[in-house]
């Protein structure tokens, strides 16, 4: 086992064609290349600085001079307004600015979110909509036998709709219009297309009082598989934007979606903590607005490959989707998250509810509608099932709210009766060759994989590890998730939280972590909680030298046989960091298969 590790470097701000660019919101200006200036501040945009005398962009002088900054390859935008829109210089904000609780940016310009608190994120395009010409932002969803949503975001007043036939440039079929009442996304389904094939499709759109329609460019998906076809699908850890000075980069995730979409997955998993508001709630600044930004951001993101891919979500700890915060105890704003949280994600990400091809929660919240949060449905070969500690527990399932210890008992976490049912019926009622099983981590919460597959509801055993305690924890239970996964042939379970590739085996099933897409110091996180030389599992199967560690960032590439499921990691590298990640961008650094259970 291996475990590359890299330092923080600076990024390429890339310019994108078909929904992104760098990541300020405007066209990104280049950072100067090497050390930094020799402590003043720009002069009015006077800065001379060449390659050679700047790595990071920049000054490192406390603050530079409100008002007269113009923008100079040492800031993203210039100081004219009461904040500063790049991040904070180091040392102090700017004189009367509110800055200082930003966090800083790395030093680099546009990988952070370039603004303050309260939007904190990214966004890669600041005009989408339907200029002269058009800038579509399309993510699809609920792809079917014969049918495919597809989201569009469009400005108040804008009409949408879309053309789709089986072959290039050849329509037969149009959806009906759609207009966006007030900025929110146009959702409009093409139906009554063919059975397992591709799709070519387009979309058009006219704005609040214009006369024609502009075109989009012409893209395609495909229906559900039949049995016996390969296919491939793509997914993702977690990418924290929040998090821009340890884990998150914007060029480098906008490089990794790139790769993503040139590899043309069949549909795109993120298995959460893409959309974290912990810092909304650290900051008291939990508005409906603030919370659909964070979702509205994402769209830059996943909209690369989400209008060929449809995109399908899993929730993590940091989305704050938890429904323990609907008991009366909690005040506003915290009885708030889940509502902004979860209405905002079903508004802007077309996701499956029961129906179709589909079963999952048909839970109806007041606020949100129907969660879309665990679901399953079967495509070629494989049953895909997600599920969701989060919205069913009754207790915090890993990070409360702020001010809010976390709770010890880990027995009282627990995706819930009606959700164990569900799962239960679809593995044992489902005969597919391949099974797959996504959820944000092992119990919601934790460390590792293997290392703690025996515990609690998952495998039946106590804190220490030898305590059977399953029986009197929970009653009403025929056996703990691990057993229910084995039981029933599960290939592989793919989950996030841990920040790194980490591949391991118990029993037959696979334990896949997958790695971050974003992570510009290339890091191996929480590496140590993998690959033990024993776990504490009476009775389960485990080989330690099985295991795999790698480092980020990336996305796993999954392709689906009648012989085989193979897994490879590729790899997100900015340009110049090749030597500190110890692999380029594109490549597939570890691949494996595995054959049916």
């Amino acid at each position: 086992m291996r475990i590359e590790c890299a330092l923080l470097l600076p990024s390429l701000a890339l310019a994108l064609a078909g929904g992104a660019c760098g990541g300020s919101g405007s066209p990104a200006v280049a950072a100067d290349v090497i050390s930094t200036d020799p402590g003043v501040p720009d002069a009015g945009g006077s800065d001379a600085d060449t390659a050679g005398t700047d790595t990071t962009g920049r000054d490192t002088v406390a603050t530079d001079v409100p008002g007269t900054d113009s923008p100079t390859p040492d800031d993203v935008a210039p100081d004219t307004v009461p904040t500063d829109e790049g991040w904070t210089d180091p040392g102090a904000p700017d004189p009367g600015t509110t800055d200082q609780k930003v966090k800083d940016g790395g030093g680099k310009d546009g990988g952070g979110s370039g603004r303050t608190y309260p939007t904190i994120y990214p966004t890669p395009v600041s005009d989408w909509g339907c200029g002269d010409p058009p800038l579509f932002n399309i993510v699809l969803g609920r792809p079917g036998d014969t049918s495919v949503t597809a989201s569009v975001m469009a400005d108040a007043g804008t009409e949408v709709f879309c053309e789709y036939g089986a072959a290039p440039g050849a329509y037969t079929g149009q959806t009906a219009h759609g207009t966006s009442a007030s900025g929110e996304p146009v959702e409009v389904d093409m139906t009554g297309l063919p059975a397992d094939a591709k799709v070519y499709y387009r979309c058009q759109c006219k704005p609040s009082g214009g006369s024609t329609f502009r075109a989009d460019d012409e893209r395609t998906f495909h229906t559900r598989r039949a049995a016996g076809d390969m296919f491939t699908f793509g997914l993702q850890g977690d990418s924290h934007p929040e998090r821009p000075t340890k884990m998150f980069d914007s060029d480098l995730y906008v490089l990794n979606m790139q790769n993503v979409a040139s590899r043309q997955p069949d549909f795109y998993f993120g298995l959460g903590d893409d959309f974290s508001i912990d810092p909304l709630l650290d900051k008291n600044v939990l508005t409906a607005d603030n919370v659909t930004q964070v979702y509205v951001d994402q769209r830059g993101f996943f909209g690369i490959p989400g209008n060929q891919a449809p995109i399908f979500l899993v929730n993590g700890n940091h989305e704050q989707a938890s429904g323990y915060l609907l008991t009366p105890e909690w005040p506003t704003p915290f009885a708030d998250a889940p509502i902004l949280a979860g209405k905002a994600r079903v508004t802007w990400y077309p996701l499956p509810a029961p129906g179709g091809v589909y079963t999952g929660d048909a839970t109806n919240i007041a606020g949100v509608g129907l969660l879309r949060d665990y679901y399953a449905w079967e495509w070629g070969d494989a049953l895909f099932v997600t599920i969701d500690p989060y919205w069913h527990s009754a207790v915090p399932v890993d990070n409360g709210v702020p001010n809010v210890a976390k709770v010890t008992d880990e027995w009282q976490k627990s995706i819930g009766d009606e959700q164990y049912a569900w799962f239960k019926q679809t593995l044992e009622g489902r005969h597919a060759k391949y099974k797959f099983v996504f959820e944000h981590h092992v119990l919601g919460t934790g460390r590792g994989g293997a290392a703690i597959a025996g515990s609690y509801e998952w495998g039946g055993y106590g804190a220490n590890g030898t305590t059977w305690e399953f029986g009197t924890r929970r009653p009403t239970w025929a056996k703990p998730m691990h057993q229910l996964m084995n039981d029933n042939h599960v290939t592989v379970f793919f989950f996030g939280h841990d920040h790194l590739f980490a591949r391991e085996k118990v029993d037959g099933v696979v334990y896949q972590s997958v790695p971050n897409p974003a992570d510009n110091t290339y890091s191996a996180f929480n590496s140590d909680a993998y690959a033990p030389a024993t776990i504490a599992f009476p009775g389960a199967a485990y080989d330690a030298t099985y295991g795999v560690v790698q480092p980020n960032s990336g996305f796993l590439h999954v392709t689906v046989s009648p012989a085989n499921v193979q897994i490879d990691y590729v790899r997100a590298v900015l340009p110049g960091d090749e030597a500190t990640a110890g692999a380029t961008n594109g490549a597939v650094s570890y691949s494996y298969t595995v054959s049916p259970n």
